[in-house]
């Protein structure tokens, strides 16, 4: 009988340890997968609850929804039709609800057709469209007008009234601006871009 109290209170302990065991092995499991996620990915991750948010940048905060998750860039509707692109590298903090925090942790689908879109191929795509635009640039300038031209590292923008359409005679000026020294980049009709919804 004293036998068999020993052996149960043996096997109760070995049970107990590989459980403490296993449950720290998880524990580390799961501190090693989130040490891994990078910014982008989280943000896709709040992005998929439609969840609000503020995005710090040099040029301030911008207040939205997050609707698009690009390759190096997020699209938050700060007002209804009007989207304002965040290159990631302009992000100095994000601001969440402690659920959209918690959650901004957890796996999601990838889409990898949007996960292609770079900032750049945004541009390209608004100067196709001929979209006005706000640029504001680090320290907070706006530059408003037409992305007249998109190129690696760059674009060029025709400065102009954002209500009016771009013409020779409403132009002011151009600049060219490099993608490095945008914080971000409002579209007054993003309806017109197929990068939404």
């Amino acid at each position: 009988m004293q036998w068999d109290d020993f052996f149960a209170g043996l096997e109760g302990q070995l049970a107990a340890e590989w459980e403490a065991e296993r449950a720290a092995l998880a524990s580390e499991t799961e501190r090693l997968r989130v040490a891994a996620l990078e910014l982008r990915t989280r943000l896709a991750a709040v992005a998929a609850e439609y969840a609000p948010l503020s995005l710090d940048s040099a040029a301030g905060t911008v207040r939205g929804t997050l609707r698009v998750v690009g390759a190096d860039w997020v699209g938050l509707e700060d007002a209804p039709g009007r989207l304002t692109a965040v290159p990631l590298r302009a992000v100095r903090g994000v601001g969440l609800t402690h659920p959209a925090l918690l959650r901004s942790t957890m796996p999601v689908p990838t889409e990898p057709l949007r996960e292609r879109f770079t900032f750049g191929f945004l541009a390209r795509d608004l100067a196709r469209r001929r979209l006005p635009v706000r640029v504001t640039v680090d320290g907070g300038s706006v530059l408003s007008g037409t992305i007249d031209r998109a190129g690696r590292d760059h674009i060029d923008v025709a400065l102009h009234d954002p209500d009016r359409p771009r013409r020779a005679a409403e132009v002011t000026g151009y600049r060219i601006i490099p993608v490095a020294a945008i914080a971000h980049v409002r579209i007054e009709d993003a309806d017109r871009i197929a990068l939404t919804g």
